[in-house]
């Protein structure tokens, strides 16, 4: 699988590195689709730091084997419901 980290991840939460959102995908712990078009994927993982990282990424040219993270950051209360893991 090759994933993609979008630049303004960095941007807007410079605790969260492109290697933690890489890690937390690997190490996914949930994730589920979202209602939309083209379909998003939400999910919580672990990075090598053992923190909790939410993330939404979408299938690059409907290709499940590429896929961009668009956004992430420490996991929220909110995210984590969303996933099924409280």
């Amino acid at each position: 699988m090759q994933v993609e980290v979008h630049p303004r991840i960095a941007q807007r939460h410079p605790e969260i590195t492109e290697a933690d959102v890489l890690a937390a995908v690997e190490n996914c712990l949930r994730a589920r689709p979202r209602d939309t078009d083209p379909v998003q994927w939400a999910g919580v993982g672990v990075d090598g730091s053992a923190r909790l990282v939410q993330f939404v990424a979408v299938e690059l040219d409907g290709d499940p084997d590429r896929w961009l993270v668009f956004h992430s950051m420490p996991a929220t209360d909110k995210m984590m419901r969303e996933v099924g893991l409280r």
